[in-house]
């Protein structure tokens, strides 16, 4: 018989690649990462890793049960999440990883109201960004990941396998200096307007969406600056060092100062979502988690 035990811990050797980094990851002895590996080799009969010099590496077994580890340990999550809070034992928990804009926007207030509802209910939150994050949730390592993905975008994410619940839609601004030319535009100013500008690229993902953008409109963005935080690329904006295009939900995550926001055309959506495995959609601590991110995206869409 296969214990979720032993799981556990083979995946905590295949991804660390030894069995010290492996007990450190999930704070126990060498001694007994080696135990539970011989236990769980014993169980299927047949080696599950083999060492080269300091690391170990699986076998073709082992690969094999790596693979379906993850959706494994994910429907024991789920059994021992429902059956917990059916019998009173305890609220739940909730590990949930968002991007930073989702982080300092819609969670705050979803997680106030489920606080409130469900003051048992505990919540761990990581930030990362997609497809990362949605790569954590196939893994096991969270329950709930918010994500987006941009309307028409090439190569947009497949989440079929995925329970995908819809938040809201967000849509691409172009940041200037309050005193630029464009500062006071009533209605929408074309990106091309923008050409000979120089440019403050954000995150990675919202860079290529820039650059997908601007050459659908005939020229090559001149990126000047280009930094992940947020803060930063309104601060340059702000100190006439540039332009930028951020998510709008990126904008009403920072106060901006020395900025103005313009409706741009095209006009480029995201569509941001909360994301989670089927068995675990079906846990109350989960499910009520889904809920009320749905709720913050409502208020969210409702104060534009």
């Amino acid at each position: 018989m296969i214990e979720a035990r032993h799981l556990r811990v083979l995946r905590a050797v295949a991804s660390t690649g030894s069995f010290s980094a492996a007990g450190r990851e999930l704070g126990c002895t060498q001694p007994a990462v080696s135990q539970q590996m011989k236990a769980l080799e014993s169980s299927v009969g047949t080696p599950l890793l083999v060492r080269t010099g300091r690391e170990m590496r699986l076998t073709q077994a082992g690969e094999a049960l790596v693979r379906h580890a993850a959706g494994i340990i994910a429907g024991l999550t789920a059994a021992e999440e429902e059956v917990a809070a059916i019998a009173g034992l305890r609220a739940g928990r909730v590990r949930l990883v968002s991007f930073p804009s989702g982080s300092s926007t819609l969670v705050p207030t979803a997680l106030a109201a489920l606080r409130a509802a469900h003051p048992g209910t505990r919540v761990f939150l990581e930030e990362a960004e997609p497809p990362n994050s949605v790569e954590l949730l196939r893994e096991g390592d969270c329950d709930v990941a918010l994500a987006f993905r941009y309307e028409g975008a090439a190569g947009a994410e497949e989440w079929d396998d995925l329970v995908v619940r819809p938040l809201l839609t967000d849509r691409l601004v172009a940041l200037v200096p309050d005193g630029h030319r464009l500062a006071r535009t009533e209605g929408s100013v074309a990106i091309g307007e923008l050409a000979q500008e120089s440019w403050i690229a954000g995150c990675p993902r919202c860079r290529g969406q820039l650059v997908e953008v601007c050459e659908g409109a005939g020229f090559s963005p001149r990126i000047d600056f280009a930094t992940d935080d947020y803060p930063a690329v309104v601060g340059l904006v702000g100190a006439g060092l540039g332009v930028a295009v951020l998510p709008q939900l990126a904008v009403e995550s920072v106060r901006p100062r020395g900025v103005r926001t313009v409706a741009l055309e095209p006009t480029v959506r995201r569509e941001i979502v909360a994301l989670t495995l089927p068995d675990l959609a079906q846990v109350p601590a989960v499910a009520a988690t889904l809920d009320e991110l749905a709720r913050a995206g409502a208020r969210q869409s409702a104060a534009r």
